[in-house]
């Protein structure tokens, strides 16, 4: 039985990659902060995690905005807010059903966008769809359902490649194919977080790969250009890409530790 996520993980450049990543990340989990008090880092993860995933997706929302504003008016914010609430209780369903994960994803981003009867359903037709990061022309829409059955299988059908390269091309295809045609950044960088959590990399969510992307902005859209090349060396770009995001959000949050540690 083949296992082409093996495959991909086995390409030159990823395996460094993924290492430096998973080592960022164990140093975190060490954290002795993290004994007591994992939750409020992980709820403090979740807030960063947000706001850096809205303002990939076009908003210019502050974190300091984010504390103090109730109910944000811009849809984006208030779609990035939902995802990330809910996504801890999506991890099952994610392990077992993800197309099902993404339709519930897809309904709390774009809740303040999009008709009622659009929700949740990849797009049908040849509609306007966003392109915040300049990825030019979308997939149609028969190639969107092919690619979407295709990666449901690979993450249901088990594989021994690492958690970070599975949440990479999880993140990378979402991204590619823009399913929905709005919010598709939003859910694309919250399923990668949902990859590392449901797969044991970050079970308790401690890390936000968004506030890494975020942060490794100016090679983002570059990156992913890359992978929708489908080239092994492209592959290889955005994977070494989201390792670098994961290690850079690792290092955020273990600020937050150090941060809580001072009082």
């Amino acid at each position: 039985m083949t296992d082409p996520l093996a495959d991909v993980a086995n390409l030159p450049g990823v395996s460094g990659a993924v290492d430096e990543a998973r080592s960022a990340v164990d140093r975190l989990l060490g954290h002795r902060v993290l004994r007591r008090r994992s939750a409020e880092v992980s709820t403090e993860s979740a807030l960063r995690g947000a706001r850096a995933s809205a303002v990939l997706e076009g908003s210019s929302v502050t974190l300091d905005e984010l504390r103090t504003t109730e109910n944000p008016a811009d849809p984006v914010v208030q779609g990035s807010l939902r995802v990330s609430a809910e996504l801890g209780s999506l991890a099952e369903t994610w392990r077992r059903a993800p197309r099902q994960a993404l339709a519930r994803m897809h309904v709390l981003a774009a809740a303040d966008a999009v008709d009622s009867a659009s929700l949740g359903r990849p797009r049908t037709d040849d509609g306007p769809v966003q392109d915040v990061l300049g990825l030019g022309e979308p997939p149609s829409p028969s190639e969107v359902a092919a690619r979407l059955d295709a990666l449901s299988g690979l993450l249901t059908g088990g594989t021994k490649a690492p958690a970070l390269v599975v949440a990479a091309i999880v993140h990378g295809e979402l991204l590619t194919l823009r399913p929905f045609g709005w919010g598709d950044g939003l859910i694309a960088r919250a399923a990668q977080r949902l990859t590392l959590v449901a797969r044991g990399l970050d079970p308790k969510s401690l890390v936000a790969p968004e506030v890494g992307h975020l942060e490794l902005a100016d090679g983002y859209g570059d990156a992913l250009r890359a992978y929708g090349t489908g080239t092994p060396e492209g592959v290889a770009q955005w994977i070494a890409h989201c390792s670098a995001a994961v290690a850079a959000a690792a290092r955020d949050s273990q600020a937050i530790c150090e941060a809580f540690m001072r009082g």
